[in-house]
């Protein structure tokens, strides 16, 4: 980092101070009030959304979160950046504590915030932001704090990340392969941009400090390899790791080594710039019957081919089980009029219910196999009697939820994943593989008179896992 912080603020909504750290003696409490009178002058500006504000030779570098702001002050020049992410940390292990990071919580607990600051900046420079080693030894118990607690050797170890003497009963690691789909369509059904993003989430129970090493069907690993790439392997793009991953040996040789932290954790996240068709299309027309009453004739069809996936499971007598591939807690929104009322619904597969407050439809199908269509049919009243100066019908699209178990539309593979510790344990490694809708947006109108597709993000639930077998 070029330059160092000179004070990190706390601010509630309205500006005023709640917890500040002072670290190199070179700015007042008074600039909270100058940046926040400079913020609301960037509210007015549309073309000013950065989250950098400069005046009177003073950066200030922020973040809004809940109803707290998150300020940085300083009078050298900072990397822009690593501020930034280093205030995200800073909610991150504020959530950590407090479970929830808004006012009340820091004002219920400011001895505990200062030490916090303390720990996780020195002099002005980002220190130690790993939530689960600083919980062991800053304790928001107060009788906990009365003994005198020693760092723990993570501090002062390069791994700063994972503690010694961690031990389990049974060492198992969870590795969850989670992919978005974002889609653009126009109103013509012609997909104008389509990119997938991927996260590999992990979770650790593992004994001593293991080395972990990770396999994938990269395609530039496996030609290295002299290994054949025809319809196996990816390109992937924008890959960001975690900081416990040896970054030296990927460049060298793409392989994915590191030392987990215990617990859960995101490995990697990466980008596929690839054409993806729709994973559930749906279509929708609309027929009004004179002013009075309007039908809706909607058709969802699942596009993705329904794999069967054989698992053997060692425990169970080595029984072989069978795993489809089938979209699950489908959700389709329809909106509809404002004044519709009266609502005749009728589908082929699952359930739908009229939603006023949100004027939308809302049909639920609990699984949707792959290649398979259902239909919905709705007939809604109008009122006969309309104002003279009507006000237009709202666009919206159509919004579409759902979650694929054991598939990725990337097609990414997890080769192997070894687990080396100087015990010799046996380690028992879980993967399982989660598609979801990622961020679609339709620039049509259902209420004009036919409409495609489009969906959202879903937040992450998690299925029930799947033991995975590793190929050769």
């Amino acid at each position: 980092m070029a330059g160092a912080v000179s004070a990190l603020f706390l601010l509630d909504i309205k500006g005023r101070v709640l917890v500040w750290r002072d670290y190199r003696g070179d700015v007042s409490a008074k600039q909270a009030e100058r940046f926040f009178t400079k913020l609301i002058e960037k509210d007015g500006d549309a073309q000013s959304q950065d989250p950098v504000v400069y005046d009177n030779g003073v950066s200030y570098l922020f973040i809004q979160h809940s109803n707290v702001y998150l300020m940085t002050a300083s009078r050298q020049n900072c990397n822009a950046a690593s501020l930034l992410f280093f205030l995200h940390r800073v909610v991150d292990v504020f959530k950590h504590y407090f479970e929830e990071l808004e006012e009340e919580s820091l004002r219920d607990n400011f001895v505990v915030v200062y030490e916090l600051l303390d720990e996780m900046m020195d002099f002005g420079y980002p220190q130690y932001t790993e939530a689960n080693i600083l919980s062991e030894f800053i304790k928001t118990d107060a009788y906990r704090m009365e003994v005198t607690q020693r760092p723990p050797m993570a501090v002062t170890n390069a791994v700063s990340w994972r503690s010694e003497g961690i031990q389990y009963k049974k060492n198992e690691v969870f590795l969850d392969v989670v992919e978005h789909v974002n889609i653009l369509v126009n109103s013509n059904g012609q997909i104008i941009r389509s990119d997938v993003v991927g996260a590999l989430k992990m979770r650790t129970y593992l004994s001593g400090m293991p080395e972990c090493k990770l396999g994938l069907n990269d395609r530039i690993l496996l030609e290295a390899q002299g290994r054949s790439t025809k319809g196996k392997a990816i390109d992937l793009d924008d890959i960001k790791f975690h900081q416990c991953v040896r970054l030296a040996r990927f460049e060298n040789d793409r392989t994915i080594s590191f030392i987990p932290p215990d617990g859960s954790f995101d490995l990697m996240t990466y980008r596929l710039n690839t054409q993806v068709k729709p994973l559930i299309w749906v279509e929708a027309q609309v027929e009004r019957h004179s002013r009075s009453r309007v039908e809706i004739l909607v058709k969802a069809r699942s596009q993705f081919k329904e794999r069967r996936l054989m698992f053997k499971i060692l425990f169970t007598n080595g029984k072989m089980i069978e795993l489809y591939s089938t979209a699950t807690n489908v959700e389709i929104e329809l909106p509809v009029s404002s004044d519709a009322s009266n609502p005749d619904v009728r589908t082929s597969m699952g359930s739908a219910s009229y939603v006023p407050e949100d004027e939308a439809l809302i049909w639920k199908i609990r699984s949707f196999p792959g290649g398979k269509e259902y239909m919905l049919r709705a007939e809604f009243t109008l009122p006969s009697i309309t104002a003279e100066e009507a006000t237009p019908e709202r666009k919206a699209p159509i919004r579409v939820k759902f979650e694929i178990p054991y598939f990725t539309v990337s097609g990414i593979q997890v080769r192997y994943l070894k687990i080396i510790e100087k015990s010799g344990y046996h380690a028992l490694p879980w993967v399982r593989y989660i598609t979801m809708a990622g961020l679609e947006v339709i620039i049509e109108n259902l209420c004009l008179d036919f409409v495609r597709n489009s969906m959202f993000e879903d937040p992450y639930r998690p299925h029930a896992l799947a033991p995975f077998q590793f190929e050769s």
